[in-house]
């Protein structure tokens, strides 16, 4: 089964290109290890929020942008023996020492696949999510979640990805607990959906928004709504191994 591995971080809109820059050089050393897949993706529609948004969840300063980030390999095994090898490979120490941000407001975990609904095509708009949920409403967060899938393929959609956080740690500035203030019977799910372009993305969400049967089947969402993050994202770098 494949797991991911999802980062939120904030960049400054000056370093962009010094950003991009510096995810492909090292785009190849991830690869290496075991990643089958390297994203990045500019905040580009970064709406502000009343409780939670991906801005407060890294703490961005004036100037800076949200980066919705993640790596995808093919199992977890491949994942935790990836993170063994970059711990003691001095070439990331290196990449580590000429970072283009904040690494101490990065927030980043592991994530098992929920849902993972395709049709495939090339991802030229995604957008992100950071959503709270409690443990005990994981299945009726899936079964809610593949019933939206479906509308959003058929509105133009080519990937649909809702990720349990399995391996999220608790942060001393930033984490993704604190992001959507969760609380100590919730998880957190690391989610988003790829688009062939922002033009197919904004007119989906129209029709998305019209669509009847995205009404919840029950009096109550499985998952507090007001306290979930979201925005969409430009892609600046994808790589597949």
């Amino acid at each position: 089964m494949s797991y991911f591995e999802g980062f939120v971080l904030a960049v400054p809109a000056d370093k962009k290109e010094e950003y991009r820059k510096h995810a492909a050089e090292s785009a190849p050393l991830f690869m290496e290890f075991g990643a089958t897949r390297m994203v990045e993706a500019w905040g580009d529609d970064v709406p502000d929020g009343k409780v939670t948004d991906f801005k407060c969840a890294v703490k961005a300063e004036p100037g800076e942008v949200v980066v919705f980030s993640w790596f995808e390999y093919p199992d977890k095994a491949t994942r935790d023996a990836a993170q063994k090898k970059m711990m003691s490979d001095p070439r990331m120490e290196e990449m580590g020492a000429n970072m283009p941000f904040d690494g101490k407001r990065m927030i980043f975990g592991g994530f098992d696949p929920l849902l993972d609904d395709r049709t495939g095509g090339k991802m030229g708009y995604t957008d992100g999510y950071l959503v709270p949920c409690p443990t005990d409403n994981r299945e009726a967060y899936r079964a809610m979640a593949q019933k939206a899938s479906t509308i959003f393929k058929e509105y133009g959609a080519t990937r649909v990805v809702e990720a349990w956080g399995d391996d999220v740690p608790d942060g001393k500035v930033t984490d993704y607990r604190m992001a959507v203030k969760a609380e100590d019977n919730e998880n957190v799910l690391f989610s988003w959906v790829e688009w062939p372009s922002k033009e197919v993305r904004n007119e989906g969400w129209k029709k998305v928004m019209e669509d009847e049967r995205m009404k919840p089947d029950g009096d109550e969402m499985p998952f507090d709504g007001k306290r979930m993050i979201y925005g969409g994202f430009e892609p600046i770098l994808d790589v597949k191994g």
